[in-house]
C-alpha cells in the first residue's frame, strides 16, 4: 500500500514539475520586470511605450472587427445557404490557417508594390510613366498589416461560428420565418445572439494571435509592444525595459484569454426536444448565389490563394532556388526541433493529464488550467522568459565543469537547439494539453479499473490500456503541434544558436532582404506543412 501511494505521489510529483516548467518563463519576465539591472520604465513611459500601445490597439481593434465580419459573414452564409460552390467552401475557407500571416504580408508586398504585377499593370494599361502620375495606396501601412492579419486569422471565427450556426435547432429558424421574419431579421435576431458566445471566442483567439505576431508587423514597419520588445532587448540591449514591455503584453493577452474562458464557458447550445431538426438550408436565386459565392471567395483568396500564387509564381520562375545553399539545412533543423518538441510536449501533456486524473484533486489539478497559458504567451515573452535564465544556469554550469575537468563545454543549452525546444514545448503544451484531456475522457473508466484491478500498475494501465485506445488523438496531437512549431517565429528568432536556420526564420530573413524569390521554397514547404492540419481539422469538424 506503500508503495502504491509513493507511485501516486510520484506522478503528482512529475505533473507539479512538468506545470512548473511551462510556468515558469512567464514568471521569469515577471521578476525581471520587477528588477531591472537599469529601470528605464519612466523612458519607456514618456516616448515609445505610448505609440507600441496605441498601434497594437489600433491593431487589435482592425483585426478583431474584420474577422468577426468575414468570419462570421461566411459561416452564415455556407451554414444557412446553397449556392454556387458551397460545399467545396464549406472546409476551403479553414485553408487560410494553414498560411502563417508573415508569408501572407510578404506576398501582398510583392503583389502591390510599385515593382509588383499590379501597378506595373496599370502603368502599362493607363500609360503612366512614374508614381507621380497617379495616386496608390500606401502598401507597408497600419492598414494592410490589418487586412493581412485578419486574412490569416478569420478562420478561428468561421469555424466556432459555423458550428454555434448548425448546432442551434433549425425549428428555431422556422419559427421566425413562420412570424414574418425576413433573412436580415434572421441572422440578427436569432442567429447572431445565439453564435454571440462563439464569435466572442473566436475573435478573442484571433486577437491573442495579433498581439503576438512579429513577422507580418515587422515586414509592414509597423511598430508594437511585440517589437519593441526586439528593438528594446536586441538594438537597446536592455533586458529589463524588454521584460517591462512584456508585461504589458501579458496583461493585454490575460485580458483576452479571460475574455475567451468567458465566451466558452457561455457557449452552450441546446436542442428544442429530442427531435430537434438540423438546419435545412435554403436555396439562393442565380444572382444572390453568385454574390454569396464571391464573399466567400474575398477572404479565401486573400488569405489563401494570393499567397500560393505569390510564392508559386517565384519559385517556378527560378526553379534554381530548390537547391540553394541552406534550404535543405533548414528543412533538416525544422524537422528536428519540431519533431522533438512534439513529442515532448505531446508526451508530457499525457503525463500530467494522467496524474491529475489519477489524483482527483489535489495541486495536480490546481495547476492543469495555469499550464494552458503558455499557449496565450507570445513566442517573444517565452523567450525573453527562457534565454536569461538559461543563459545564467548555462554560464554556471560550464564553470563549473571547468572548475572540475579544465574543459570548457561551452553553452550547452542556449548554445544549442534546446532552448528552441523548450519555447515550443512551453508554447505550445496546452494544445497537447487539451488534445490529451479530451482523448483520456473518450475512454470508458471501466477498463482502467479492470486493469488496475488484475494487478496492473498505474504506469501499465497507462500503456496498456489508454494509450492503444488513444492512438488516432495522440497521432493528431503530435501532428497539430509539430505544425504550430514549424511555423513559430518570434521565439525561434530570439532563441536559436548562431547560423541556425528553420524554415519560418530562412523565410523571414530572405524575405526581409527583399530576396523572396529564394524564401518561396521555405514558405511554400511550411504552408504545404500547415495544409495537413487543416485537413484534419476540416475531417474532425464534418457536420
Amino acid at each position: 500500500m506503500r508503495w502504491t501511494g509513493l507511485r501516486l505521489d510520484v506522478w503528482s510529483i512529475g505533473a507539479v514539475l512538468i506545470a512548473a516548467v511551462v510556468l515558469a518563463p512567464m514568471l521569469a519576465v515577471v521578476w525581471i520586470a520587477f528588477h531591472p539591472t537599469e529601470n528605464i520604465w519612466p523612458h519607456l513611459l514618456s516616448t515609445v511605450l505610448p505609440r507600441y500601445f496605441g498601434t497594437t490597439l489600433y491593431l487589435m481593434a482592425g483585426v478583431g472587427l474584420l474577422t468577426a465580419l468575414m468570419g462570421t459573414g461566411a459561416a452564415w452564409l455556407v451554414a444557412m445557404y446553397r449556392f454556387p460552390g458551397s460545399r467545396w467552401l464549406d472546409y476551403a475557407l479553414l485553408f487560410p490557417l494553414a498560411i502563417p500571416a508573415y508569408v501572407g504580408a510578404y506576398a501582398l508586398v510583392d503583389f502591390l508594390q510599385y515593382a509588383g504585377p499590379v501597378q506595373g499593370g496599370l502603368r502599362a494599361v493607363m500609360g503612366w510613366e512614374s508614381a507621380r502620375d497617379y495616386w496608390f495606396p500606401e502598401v507597408r501601412s497600419r492598414e494592410m498589416a490589418v487586412l493581412v492579419l485578419a486574412s490569416a486569422l478569420y478562420p478561428y471565427v468561421y469555424l466556432l461560428a459555423r458550428a454555434a450556426f448548425r448546432e442551434t435547432s433549425g425549428c428555431a429558424y422556422e419559427v421566425a420565418r413562420a412570424l414574418g421574419v425576413g433573412p436580415w431579421g434572421l441572422f440578427w435576431r436569432v442567429g447572431l445572439p445565439l453564435a454571440r458566445p462563439a464569435i466572442a471566442t473566436g475573435v478573442a483567439l484571433a486577437l491573442m494571435e495579433t498581439v503576438a505576431d512579429y513577422g507580418t508587423v515587422a515586414h509592414f514597419g509597423v511598430q508594437t509592444l511585440t517589437t519593441g520588445v526586439f528593438s528594446t532587448w536586441l538594438s537597446g540591449n536592455n533586458a529589463g525595459g524588454a521584460a517591462q514591455i512584456a508585461g504589458v503584453i501579458l496583461m493585454l493577452i490575460l485580458l483576452l484569454v479571460a475574455l475567451e474562458r468567458t465566451g466558452r464557458r457561455n457557449a452552450r447550445f441546446h436542442r428544442m426536444g429530442r427531435s430537434g431538426r438540423p438546419v435545412e438550408r435554403a436555396r439562393l436565386s442565380v444572382a444572390r448565389g453568385w454574390i454569396a459565392t464571391g464573399l466567400c471567395l474575398v477572404p479565401f483568396g486573400l488569405g489563401f490563394v494570393l499567397p500560393v500564387a505569390v510564392m508559386l509564381d517565384h519559385s517556378l520562375a527560378n526553379p534554381e532556388v530548390w537547391v540553394a545553399p541552406g534550404l535543405l539545412a533548414a528543412l533538416a533543423n525544422t524537422l528536428l526541433v519540431g519533431g522533438v518538441a512534439a513529442g515532448l510536449t505531446v508526451g508530457a501533456a499525457l503525463f500530467l493529464v494522467y496524474a491529475v486524473r489519477m489524483a482527483g484533486g489535489g495541486v495536480a489539478r490546481v495547476v492543469l488550467p495555469l499550464t494552458t497559458l503558455g499557449y496565450a504567451a507570445p513566442g517573444a515573452v517565452l523567450a525573453l522568459g527562457l534565454l536569461i535564465p538559461l543563459a545564467a544556469l548555462d554560464n554556471r554550469v560550464a564553470d563549473a565543469v571547468l572548475a572540475v575537468t579544465g574543459h570548457d563545454p561551452g553553452l550547452i543549452i542556449t548554445g544549442t537547439s534546446a532552448a528552441i525546444i523548450l519555447a515550443y514545448v512551453v508554447r505550445f503544451f496546452g494544445i497537447a494539453q487539451g488534445a490529451a484531456d479530451a482523448a483520456f475522457g473518450r475512454v470508458s473508466p471501466n477498463l482502467p479499473l479492470a486493469a488496475r484491478s488484475l494487478g496492473r500498475s498505474a504506469g501499465g494501465t497507462l500503456g496498456a490500456v489508454y494509450l492503444p485506445m488513444m492512438r488516432g488523438s495522440v497521432a493528431t496531437a503530435l501532428l497539430v503541434v509539430f505544425v504550430d512549431c514549424v511555423k513559430e517565429l518570434p521565439a525561434t528568432l530570439l532563441l536559436r544558436p548562431f547560423n541556425f536556420n528553420t524554415l519560418s526564420t530562412r523565410v523571414y530573413e530572405l524575405a526581409s532582404l527583399e530576396r523572396l524569390g529564394e524564401a518561396a521554397p521555405a514558405a511554400l514547404v511550411v504552408m504545404a506543412v500547415g495544409l495537413l492540419a487543416v485537413a484534419l481539422l476540416a475531417r474532425a469538424n464534418r457536420v
